[in-house]
C-alpha cells in the first residue's frame, strides 16, 4: 500500500467511537487507561475541540486507520500538544503515523503556533522514532499528569 492511499481529514463526531477505539487499543496494551485519557476520549468535542485544539484522521477508503489531536495548551512556553496518535494494528509501519504527524505540524503552524509539545513513553520505541523524524528534540522539566510519561518531546515551528 502506498501513502497516495490515505486520506487526512479532519474529525467530524461519526469519527469519535473509531478515535477512542484506536486510542485505548494501544495504551491498553502497554499501559491502563487514566483519568485524563478518558477525558479525552470520551469527550474529544468539548475537550479538545472546544478549547481550540484539532483532531485529524487517516482514512482508507472509508475505514479510519490512524487518529491524532491537536490540544490546545495553557501554558506560557508550548502553544499545542500532539497527543492520542494511534495507527490501527493492521496499518502500522505504512506512513500513516508520519502522515499524521506531518498534517499536525502543518495545522499548528497555520493556528500561528511557534512550538508543539507531546509525551510518551520510551518503551514505545516505533513511536518514539516518528517524533524524532518529525522534528522533535527531548526536554526535561514539565509536570506530566499521566504515569506512564517518561519522555517529554518539543517541536519548533521556524
Amino acid at each position: 500500500m502506498s501513502s497516495n492511499s490515505i486520506q487526512i481529514a479532519p474529525f467530524e463526531m461519526k469519527y469519535a467511537s473509531d478515535f477512542k477505539e484506536l486510542n485505548e487499543a494501544w495504551i491498553s496494551q502497554y499501559f491502563k487507561m487514566e483519568k485524563m485519557d478518558y477525558q479525552a476520549l470520551d469527550h474529544p468535542k468539548e475537550y479538545i475541540l472546544d478549547n481550540g485544539g484539532y483532531i485529524a484522521v487517516a482514512l482508507k477508503g472509508e475505514e479510519v486507520v490512524g487518529v491524532c489531536a491537536l490540544i490546545k495548551m495553557k501554558d506560557s512556553i508550548y502553544d499545542f500538544e500532539l497527543a492520542k496518535m494511534g495507527v490501527s494494528p493492521s496499518e502500522q509501519g505504512q506512513g500513516i503515523g508520519f502522515l499524521l504527524g506531518k498534517h499536525i505540524l502543518e495545522k499548528a503552524q497555520s493556528l500561528s503556533a511557534s512550538t508543539v509539545y507531546l509525551e510518551s513513553n520510551t518503551i514505545l520505541a516505533p513511536a518514539i522514532r516518528l517524533y524524532r523524524k518529525l522534528g522533535f528534540v527531548e526536554i526535561e522539566g514539565f509536570v506530566s499528569p499521566y504515569q506512564r510519561c517518561d519522555i517529554q518531546m518539543v517541536y519548533t515551528i521556524e
